[in-house]
């Protein structure tokens, strides 16, 4: 449903809220081993999502990745349309160009409905609720 790269960004963005915790700071290789993805890989999304305003970052000994109370209340859509673009909240189901309410495809209505849910439901999921239900062992980051 997500492309890799907006996989590795959700997990990392919500990875680091749950450490930001007392003003804590993540490095690059402790996310990267958290999370299971590749270093460089995801230093990359990190910079970018960073200069974005969706993470923080410090240089420096004490240097890091962190996220303030702003960045908690971002939705989990917000972060999707910055890497992943609209398709997944506008798209035909079956990738199809042309697919409209004039012209709708074969999955068009059921699809329709479905596209509606899951945008609803990315809007309303913040990285806090993430993070509250991490904390609480209702939900795992890991295998």
């Amino acid at each position: 449903m997500f492309s890799k790269t907006c996989e590795y960004a959700l997990r990392a963005l919500i990875y680091i809220a749950q450490q930001s915790k007392n003003d804590s700071r993540v490095g690059i290789k402790d996310i990267s081993k958290s999370i299971h993805s590749p270093e460089h890989f995801i230093a990359k999304i990190l910079q970018d999502l960073s200069r974005k305003g969706f993470v923080q970052s410090a240089k420096g000994p004490n240097g890091g990745f962190y996220m303030d109370q702003k960045n908690l209340q971002t939705s989990i859509a917000d972060i999707v349309r910055e890497i992943d673009g609209d398709k997944l909240f506008s798209g035909c189901g079956l990738g199809l160009e042309q697919c409209s309410e004039t012209h709708p495809c074969p999955l068009h209505d059921q699809f329709k409905s479905i596209r509606q849910d899951l945008r609803i439901m990315l809007e309303t999921s913040k990285i806090q609720n993430f993070v509250d239900n991490l904390d609480l062992k209702l939900t795992y980051l890991k295998a």
